[in-house]
């Protein structure tokens, strides 16, 4: 398990020392007094950085990408969908790139794993793109929920036991990374040692910084020998299923879709877990908003959803030939970023960002389009079950330190919390060490899953409606 210093340790070497170059960049306009998206000013805070462009540009902005590279910004909602529903305009192939085909990207470019072309969908469109995407979403299909919230629980509940004796906990490192890493490396049929190496390699991968190139080999090197592995000993799991699939992918197809798939369920369900949790802690009218019955666990993380997507934006749009989109003349071979949380509180789908959207999933977090994310349910099953677990044993869970305390770190990428300290009454471990539970295929597993058996003498109260829980909680404080 990562702990706190060696999250310190990865953090300063991702940050450039001061004075250095790399430090001093994104402050100000850049050449063609195009806004960078990269550097402190962006950083800090990228939702002001949107409305900020969003009132001097409209829905589309020309900004700057690292390296000073150009590239077009795409901040309303409207515009968003067309870009994802138009591939004849819009492709996914990065080699029509123009900074890429004329050598302006260098090799050490810290986004250059993620705008390179590889053998998976999110690079193409057409037949290709149905085959690779059908594969997967057969794949994912086989995938039994029921399992998967099985094996959650107990992860969560493993997690929980290895804190609950001190009576606080970092929600972040200590239980949101990894219960979504765990659970990501069971459905893929990996070991779950490598899980704290991939939360590292992942977060820098996202990031974008530095050690984002080394990161990808890293996580290439550990899903190559994965891949091997179940071609020459199938199981039952995604990997061996996409090897399996009529579509007959190739060892590199197939595992350069599961790191897709890894990274991208990682990110986005990591980030989701932290910001629903810090939700639930800091905002009243929504703590009571659940408690009262008025809303709904899934209908809170769909909420989140609008509100803080784990993606802020996604890089990976490029014009098939000369447009033009919200009045901006888009040359061909120019490169888009779609800005998804700009998109999800443009004012033209949400005049009133206090109103809540229960049960509308209509948001942006995992793009549009015949693109959009294959996983969603996946993340939305692990992020709702790891946290219903995670309250019911600690019910009344609060924040340790006051929340204009709590610090982000924010990327081109994403925006996540560094750290969610909490607090709670002290307990004794409820639960035996827990194995891994393989994940079968549907229609495998009883509809009826329960935790582990606890220890003779030491088993766990009665299970108690989270929502009861959480109503005892808010009538005590």
């Amino acid at each position: 398990m990562t702990d706190t210093s060696e999250h310190s340790r990865t953090e300063a070497l991702s940050t450039p020392p001061p004075g250095c170059p790399a430090s001093k960049m994104g402050l100000g306009p850049g050449p063609g007094g195009r806004t960078r998206l990269y550097g402190p000013e962006a950083e800090n805070d990228p939702y002001g950085l949107y409305e900020r462009l969003r009132e001097e540009h409209g829905p589309v902005a020309p900004v700057l990408l690292h390296g000073d590279l150009p590239a077009w910004l795409v901040l309303g909602y409207r515009e968003n969908l067309d870009v994802t529903r138009t591939p004849s305009r819009f492709s996914h192939d990065p080699r029509l790139w123009t900074e890429m085909r004329e050598g302006r990207v260098p090799p050490d470019h810290p986004l250059l794993p993620v705008v390179t072309w590889q053998p998976m969908m999110s690079y193409v469109d057409g037949e290709q793109h149905e085959r690779w995407r059908g594969a997967v979403n057969d794949s994912i299909a086989r995938l039994d929920k029921r399992g998967i919230r099985r094996h959650v629980t107990q992860c969560a509940n493993q997690l929980v036991d290895r804190f609950c004796g001190s009576g606080e906990a970092d929600l972040v490192h200590q239980f949101g990374e990894h219960l979504t890493m765990m659970a990501m490396t069971q459905i893929v049929g990996m070991p779950e040692e490598y899980s704290p190496q991939l939360v590292s390699a992942s977060r820098n991968l996202v990031k974008g910084n530095e050690s984002a190139i080394a990161s990808n080999e890293f996580i290439q090197e550990t899903l190559r020998k994965l891949v091997a592995r179940k071609r020459a000993q199938p199981e039952a799991d995604l990997t061996s299923w996409l090897l399996e699939h009529p579509a007959e992918l190739t060892d590199d197809e197939v595992q350069q879709h599961l790191r897709l798939i890894l990274v991208a369920a990682f990110e986005t369900t990591a980030n989701l877990i932290a910001s629903t949790l810090k939700m639930v802690l800091t905002d009243i009218r929504f703590r009571a908003s659940l408690a009262g019955g008025h809303m709904t666990l899934p209908d809170a993380v769909e909420q989140v959803l609008w509100d803080e997507p784990p993606f802020l934006t996604v890089v990976g749009r490029w014009a098939a030939q000369d447009t033009e989109l919200a009045g901006k003349e888009i040359k061909a071979g120019d490169a888009l970023v779609l800005a998804l949380a700009a998109g999800n509180v443009d004012t033209a789908v949400r005049p009133d960002l206090d109103a809540p959207i229960h049960g509308n999933r209509a948001h942006l977090a995992f793009s549009g389009g015949a693109h959009e994310c294959p996983g969603q349910d996946i993340g939305r099953a692990i992020a709702g079950t790891g946290i219903d677990a995670l309250l019911l044993r600690l019910p009344d869970l609060a924040l340790a330190v006051e929340e204009s305390e709590l610090c982000y770190h924010s990327s081109l990428l994403s925006r996540n919390l560094t750290a969610l300290p909490v607090k709670f009454t002290a307990s004794q471990p409820a639960y035996r060490e827990l194995t891994t539970v393989e994940i079968p295929s549907a229609g495998a597993i009883d509809v009826q899953s329960a935790p582990a058996a606890a220890p003779s003498g030491q088993g766990p109260e009665p299970r108690v409606s989270w929502w009861k829980s959480l109503r005892r909680w808010l009538q005590r404080r």
